[in-house]
């Protein structure tokens, strides 16, 4: 006695490359996000790194003056518009300050990276003391 013969499972290799498919979709879609965060990080920390070297360029104008008094308008306001510019290595909407009281200043550089949505919590601050003995 024969055996019908069965018919050939046919769509059974198209499922397995539809799922195979979504399976790589959401890897590479992880890898994507992933990338964008990596990127924005990095941005972030160069942002920081650039308020860290305006606030040591004021702070050491300041050692070699000998005084956290320097003039307002041939250094102090300079430097802010410099801090400001990102054209010229300052800071997207960003903003440089000097505070002096006694012989102790402070210098605080503002900023809000590029891509935020403008809500308070978007602005970073980077804020170093300097303090002259007289």
């Amino acid at each position: 006695m024969k055996h019908p013969k069965t018919p050939p499972s046919r769509g059974f290799s198209l499922i397995e490359m539809l799922v195979g498919i979504l399976i790589i979709s959401f890897g590479l879609l992880g890898l994507i996000t992933l990338q964008a965060r990596a990127l924005q990080a990095s941005t972030t920390n160069e942002d920081s790194q650039r308020a860290a070297l305006l606030a040591n360029e004021m702070a050491a104008l300041m050692i070699n003056a000998n005084s956290v008094n320097l003039d307002a308008a041939t250094v102090v306001k300079p430097w802010a518009a410099r801090a400001s510019d990102p054209a010229s290595g300052g800071m997207p909407s960003g903003n440089g300050e000097v505070t002096v009281n006694g012989n102790t200043a402070r210098i605080t550089m503002t900023w809000k990276p590029t891509g935020t949505t403008g809500d308070a919590n978007d602005n970073y601050r980077y804020v170093t003391t300097v303090v002259i003995p007289q």
